[in-house]
């Protein structure tokens, strides 16, 4: 049937079939675009309940496809916490390695599952604003973990262990909602094939006051995100008999040409976003700040600060993804990211000759900072759901974790190494790696903002032939 005059239409991209016209969501959609009290519930929960600790593990040591995942998540961040907490007592260096490789898996599954689910249960409208409720978390465990660790507090050898552990109170606390938090509705209707658990989910997300006209097309939405092999007769068709889940392996995703350029656009933000050099500073922030003259206390002090500029800029991510297209964010953050690098590279260099670069350097880096966060820290969290069909999210949002550690552990491992040979230049690789993401992005990234999925799978379904920006 032709869409009528009042509805807009896309192409919705089938491999082996030809592209079938489907009606967009109408403007109903979002008049249902408020926040309800599940929708805040799982935000706060997932947060503070396994965002944040991640972050703070990260910023601790700087100073001294389950949708049960989330339960794990929580369970790995609690036994390595306990674990933190006995290594002194018993004097066992194992334990500390158990326990920071048991956060370190705890870690990864947090950033791939926490946005996933969160941009699952949001209205369209709300997407990207709950979407980055994960890199606010993080962000924020980062500064809570810098300021728990200063010598003043828990950063003295006596008291260390405390400084590990001290973030297993928020697991505790947040973690309680969990029992009641709502499934997503779209991974039980498309992956469980739970169609009457999907509309009680999706009602009781979208709050009392929902309308069956808004249920209908949310419903009618999730029935095009499935299989061509499957769509009309397992998941169209409203019977509750039980139907074989749509369950995508990591090694179909891979192979699948259509989701080639997807795939390659979340793990290069994903990965980009540590080999941009931000956790060259935080890691080390440090002893940047000593490098260009601050005294030991001084640079603990300014790396503090740094943080809490990172953290009062994402407070404000949730407007920023509301009100401004996603592609412009990422591509002013990637370049102006990559232009404050390259300063940053030539003050150090001269730091000696020029008196007034020592300030010069820290308002460098500050700004670079503010530019991550307004792009690079949020975007690449959640991209992975606005480019994938819920199939093949799952695996999706893994390689982007993987590729996300993965970079960060090698940050981590050459940062010093590089900085002790190299000088001033070792950050010219992460202002490249800017540049490269910048030119990537300015080709093939699809803006995604307001639109549902049948509307960008197919501005990316043929590889790097794809011509996302051609309406």
């Amino acid at each position: 049937m032709e869409p009528s005059d009042h509805e807009e239409a896309s192409v919705l991209y089938s491999p082996g079939r030809e592209p079938k016209i489907v009606p967009h969501i109408n403007a109903n959609a979002r008049k249902e675009t408020r926040w309800t009290f599940w929708l805040i519930t799982a935000g706060l929960s997932t947060t503070f309940g396994a965002a944040v600790p991640t972050g703070y593990n990260i910023g601790v040591i700087n100073a001294p496809a389950n949708k049960r995942s989330f339960l794990l998540c929580g369970f790995l961040l609690f036994v390595g916490g306990v674990c933190f907490q006995f290594c002194q007592t018993l004097s066992s260096v194992e334990l500390l390695m158990a326990g920071r490789f048991l956060v370190g898996l705890a870690a990864g599954l947090t950033t791939s599952t926490v946005p996933m689910y969160l941009t699952e249960l949001a209205p369209l409208g709300l997407r990207g604003a709950l979407g980055v409720f994960c890199s606010m978390g993080v962000t924020g465990g980062v500064v809570v973990g810098q300021i728990i660790s200063l010598e003043e507090i828990f950063g003295t050898e006596e008291h260390w262990q405390f400084a590990l552990s001290f973030y297993v109170i928020l697991v505790v606390i947040f973690f309680v909602p969990y029992p009641w938090l709502p499934e997503s509705p779209k991974y039980l209707f498309v992956i469980r094939r739970r169609q009457d658990e999907a509309v009680n989910e999706l009602k009781r997300v979208a709050g009392k006051k929902v309308r069956d006209e808004y249920v209908r097309e949310q419903i009618d939405a999730m029935r095009r995100e499935c299989t061509p092999e499957n769509d009309e007769e397992s998941c169209g068709d409203g019977q509750s008999t039980v139907q074989k889940p749509k369950e995508r392996t990591i090694w179909s995703v891979l192979t699948d040409r259509t989701l080639l350029l997807p795939l390659v656009l979340v793990c290069a933000l994903q990965g980009g976003q540590q080999l941009s050099g931000i956790n060259a500073v935080f890691f080390y922030s440090v002893r940047i700040f000593e490098s260009v003259g601050l005294s030991s206390t001084d640079a603990k002090f300014a790396n503090l600060g740094a943080g809490c500029l990172n953290l009062f800029v994402a407070f404000f991510s949730p407007i920023l993804m509301a009100k401004f297209n996603r592609r412009f964010l990422a591509l002013l953050s990637c370049a102006m990211c990559a232009l404050f690098l390259f300063c940053l590279t030539f003050i150090v260099f001269f730091i000696d000759d020029v008196e007034w670069f020592s300030y010069a350097s820290i308002v460098a880096i500050l700004l670079y900072i503010l530019f991550y966060q307004i792009g690079l820290g949020p975007i690449p969290y959640f991209i992975g759901s606005e480019l994938f069909e819920v199939g093949p999210r799952p695996a999706a949002m893994a390689m982007g974790s993987l590729a996300s550690w993965g970079c960060n552990f090698i940050v981590a491992m050459l940062f010093t190494t590089l900085q002790s040979a190299w000088g001033a230049f070792v950050f010219l690789p992460f202002a490249f790696t800017c540049v490269a993401l910048t030119v990537l992005l300015r080709i093939y990234l699809p803006e995604t903002r307001g639109k549902h999925i049948s509307q960008i799978v197919p501005l990316v379904a043929k590889g790097f032939s794809s011509k996302p920006l051609v309406p």
